[in-house]
């Protein structure tokens, strides 16, 4: 596990579909880590290539010039254009040893496990360097997803050491029973950009779930 894994903690704030343009994504997440996030995941599922590629290097510059982690999902090739610090797959991506084969041994890779304890021991013992498991609860992003409840953080722990990641409906008022069952970072995306105010959005949920924001 690269060492970089240990950067996965705390809020993590994964991007939203935007129509108005990398420099205003760039702006909202700029906002989520003045507001403590510590992780950005650069998430688009459309074909618009050269859209994605544009928004990926205006979000990985914010994340550099913050000092915090920036992970693209699903695109392995597109994490290495644009000298991501890792990858996150699904079940129709690409595998663990793939992922890192491209990206490195340094890159890190994390794995959405759903609400299979199954699938999580599978992708520890093939090299994932961090777990997430979701949706915990009800999500507007995702009203269909399926729930996975808050005992499998502490099931997971028994055989991974490596930090395990809680998605799905978390909101200020829930966030502090999901850290409480052992998840390592919380990842969001409505509870921070669908608010008003997206860098204060983002503090109250470090400040609920993980204490003062740095």
């Amino acid at each position: 596990m690269p060492a970089a894994a240990a950067r996965i903690r705390g809020l993590y704030v994964i991007t939203p579909d935007r129509a108005d343009g990398p420099e205003a994504l760039a702006d909202a997440v700029a906002a989520a880590l003045r507001g403590g996030a510590r992780v950005v995941q650069y998430r688009d599922k459309t074909a618009d290539g050269e859209r994605r590629r544009a928004e990926a290097r205006a979000v990985a510059a914010c994340c550099r010039d913050a000092g915090a982690c920036f992970i693209v999902n699903d695109d392995v090739a597109l994490a290495a254009e644009v000298g991501a610090d890792g990858v996150h797959v699904g079940r129709d991506d690409a595998a663990v040893p793939a992922a890192r084969s491209a990206l490195g041994a340094d890159a890190i890779v994390g794995v959405s496990c759903y609400d299979s304890l199954e699938r999580a021991r599978t992708a520890a013992e093939a090299g994932a360097d961090y777990l997430a498991f979701g949706s915990v609860f009800t999500s507007p992003t995702k009203p269909q997803a399926v729930r996975a409840p808050l005992a499998l953080f502490a099931k997971a722990r028994a055989f991974f050491a490596g930090p395990l990641v809680a998605i799905g409906g978390i909101e200020p008022d829930n966030v502090a029973a999901v850290t409480r069952a052992g998840a390592d970072a919380v990842a969001v995306i409505q509870a921070v950009f669908a608010a008003a105010d997206v860098e204060q959005a983002a503090r109250a949920l470090v400040a609920q779930g993980f204490g003062a924001p740095r």
